[in-house]
C-alpha cells in the first residue's frame, strides 16, 4: 500500500511546503515593522525558490 500526494508533489512538495512555513514564520517573527514584513511575505509567496534563498541571506532577523 503506498500513500500518494495531491498533485505528485511528492518530496520536494514536502520539502517545498516545509520552506515555505519557515520562511513565513521567520518573516513574522523578526523585529521588522508591518510593510517590511508585508514585502517579504509578498517575495516568498511570488518567487518561492529565490524568495526563500533571500530571507535565508538577506532577509530580516529574528526578534528577540
Amino acid at each position: 500500500m503506498t500513500i500518494e500526494l495531491a498533485a505528485g508533489g511528492g518530496i520536494l512538495g514536502i520539502i517545498y511546503f516545509i520552506l515555505l512555513i519557515w520562511s513565513l514564520y521567520h518573516i513574522i517573527q523578526s523585529n521588522r515593522g508591518f510593510l517590511a514584513k508585508l514585502v517579504w511575505i509578498a517575495i516568498v509567496l511570488i518567487f518561492p525558490i529565490l524568495g526563500w534563498l533571500a530571507v535565508v541571506l538577506l532577509g530580516p532577523r529574528a526578534g528577540r
